[in-house]
């Protein structure tokens, strides 16, 4: 007969009903010592420290039995990460891609900002679909959709940048391909921020939306379907299952009708992903501002193969405004204004590892308080408040130190209210404090000859409608010292 197996006094993992339970390092130990006593007793009895007890300072015994504790600990430590790695919850990296393979999907690299874009010129000029304009600072940004200009002379449309990641929001832009009768392309509101690698949390939630994708009917289908699609930053859909229609988020549906709504991505891909999703029979929704001829892909068909209509909403960016109010102190940095932009536009982005203001959302100012806070102790928050730049007032105003004197009022201008102008001359966190009629007082003392201007009422959380996509830029974050 062999040996009897060994013995350990090392306490032994467990599974149990919260998965696998190591034991605590002070267990490890005093196991391990355990050890060292039965190996080492007709020796006498081991000391692990030195004469005066401390533990900062262990006997050669004590630091060997020390080093076997971590060894195991960091083997129990290593194979718990590992269990994690399996819970779609918890798990990152590599082991999230390969569960998201599971599913059929890959993290996304990044996805590129995207900017509504004011293309101006003669009436019936069409402009297609991946023209390429450059902005001032050498980036190259391309139409994600086709639009034919009316007789207004400019249709709007959205230009995604060449290259992924957060980019700046263009002042101007210039043709980089000639298109006769397009005088010209002007970025009007903000951009919708793009990202960089898909985050671990944003990956987990996409790849639980994506359990739908091999699916067809059901409306998430629809949604893992367009949301596979490379470029695609935001998405919203909707299927109305009712026989009479529904104003769902601002948008009245028809019986039966499904809605996508979508920003990013190539109006062709979207159309066909959308199609590949939805079932035969219900209609799409017949007021979307997009529609595309997909062509059935199925090979088996001999050309011509069976062609659909598809219909569905290219997201309107909605300019958001923010304004964060702090307490004064001698530790806030020179630099504030800029650090508190770039805090609420990460968060805002999802870039912070939290959610990104999306279509059809309710978005709060407190989601943004973590951001203001982990910039340092001098960011004490007396308040944060948000508002859609310029929705409540539009006028021409001038300024004469803390006099506004407005006409051509459309809306209503109220006490509370951020003042704002497209140039950037009104100071950073100007408001309105007091007035009426054509007289108003403001809150920064400055000089502003007369020009267009808009008032923004501030609230605590803002809903934007299912075909709306937040968007925001530095130039409307302001900063408040009191």
């Amino acid at each position: 007969m062999g040996s009897p197996p060994p013995t350990t006094n090392v306490p032994f993992p467990s599974f149990g009903p919260n998965g696998f339970v190591a034991p605590t390092e002070a267990a490890i130990l005093a196991g391990v010592q355990a050890d060292w006593q039965q190996a080492f007793a007709s020796q006498g009895t081991l000391n692990f420290t030195t004469a005066g007890g401390s533990q900062t300072n262990p006997t050669p015994q004590g630091q060997l039995t020390t080093s076997e504790t971590a060894v195991i600990g960091d083997n129990f430590a290593m194979f718990l990460w590992f269990c994690n790695q399996v819970d779609p919850a918890f798990n990152s990296g590599r082991m999230q891609d390969a569960i998201g393979r599971i599913y059929f999907i890959s993290r996304i690299a990044g996805e590129p900002t995207v900017q509504p874009v004011l293309c101006s010129g003669l009436q019936g000029v069409q402009i297609p679909i991946g023209l390429l304009a450059t902005d001032q600072a050498g980036n190259q940004w391309l139409s994600q959709g086709e639009g034919t200009i009316p007789s207004g002379g400019s249709v709007t449309l959205n230009f995604a940048c060449a290259v992924n990641g957060p980019t700046t929001g263009p002042v101007s832009f210039t043709s980089f391909q000639s298109v006769f009768g397009l005088d010209s392309l002007t970025p009007t509101g903000d951009a919708v921020l793009g990202s960089l690698v898909e985050s671990p949390s944003q990956f987990e939630a996409r790849r639980s939306q994506s359990t739908g994708k091999n699916s067809q009917g059901p409306i998430n289908s629809i949604y893992a379907n367009v949301a596979a699609v490379p470029g695609v930053i935001d998405l919203y859909c909707f299927a109305n299952d009712s026989n009479s229609p529904q104003t769902i988020g601002g948008v009245t549906l028809n019986a039966h009708a499904t809605y996508v709504c979508v920003l990013g991505g190539s109006s062709a891909a979207v159309a066909l992903a959308a199609w590949q999703g939805k079932m035969p029979g219900a209609p799409w929704y017949t007021s979307g501002n997009t529609s595309v001829i997909v062509t059935d892909p199925n090979p088996l068909y001999a050309p011509p193969a069976p062609t659909y209509t598809v219909m569905f909403e290219t997201a309107q960016v909605v300019a958001f405004v923010a304004v964060v109010v702090l307490k004064n102190n001698a530790g806030i940095p020179s630099n504030a204004l800029q650090l508190v932009q770039n805090a609420i536009i990460a968060a805002f982005a999802g870039l912070d590892g939290g959610t990104r203001a999306k279509i059809g959302s309710t978005v709060f100012a407190s989601r943004y308080y973590p951001g203001i806070m982990a910039l340092g102790s001098w960011a004490q928050i007396v308040d944060i408040q948000l508002g859609l730049n310029g929705a409540d007032a539009q006028f021409t105003g001038s300024i004469a130190g803390t006099t506004l004197t407005v006409s051509g009022v459309t809306g209503t201008i109220a006490a509370g209210q951020l003042l704002q102008d497209a140039s950037g001359v009104i100071a950073n966190g100007t408001t309105i404090v007091s007035g009426s009629g054509t007289s108003w007082t403001v809150s920064i003392s400055q000089t502003v000859s007369s020009e267009l201007m808009t008032g923004t009422t501030l609230v605590n959380d803002v809903t934007v409608d299912i075909n709306q996509s937040p968007g925001i830029s530095a130039a409307n974050i302001a900063l408040i010292l009191v």
